[in-house]
């Protein structure tokens, strides 16, 4: 039991405190960014009393996408690379659709 709690402190400790840089706070940051997209919505939402994706879900996705993805760039990883460029398409496609079209509705 030692030996386990022992390996999980080292691992914590390597994890939080030795790899602890200035990407891993831009990695906080833009995940802090890419998590308020879901508070705008909720709060929408629950305002309209139904499902509802303000303009604002969308800035704060491409806000926290970019930043991730040039996170994941800087760490090598292509399984999050991919995600976040992928996702990015998704949303500066819906925020042309919302300039082209104007103010999308709460419908």
């Amino acid at each position: 039991m030692t030996d386990t709690v022992s390996m999980l402190s080292n691992y914590l400790y390597d994890v939080f405190v030795t790899k602890f840089d200035g990407w891993v706070v831009l990695g906080f940051i833009a995940q802090a960014l890419f998590t308020m997209r879901f508070v705008v919505q909720w709060i929408a939402s629950e305002r309209a009393r139904k499902s509802v994706i303000p303009v604002a879900f969308w800035f704060f996705s491409i806000g926290g996408g970019v930043l991730l993805l040039a996170y994941a760039l800087y760490r090598r990883d292509p399984v999050f690379i991919a995600g976040q460029a992928l996702g990015l398409v998704v949303y500066f496609r819906n925020v042309y659709f919302i300039m082209l079209n104007g103010r999308q509705s709460s419908s």
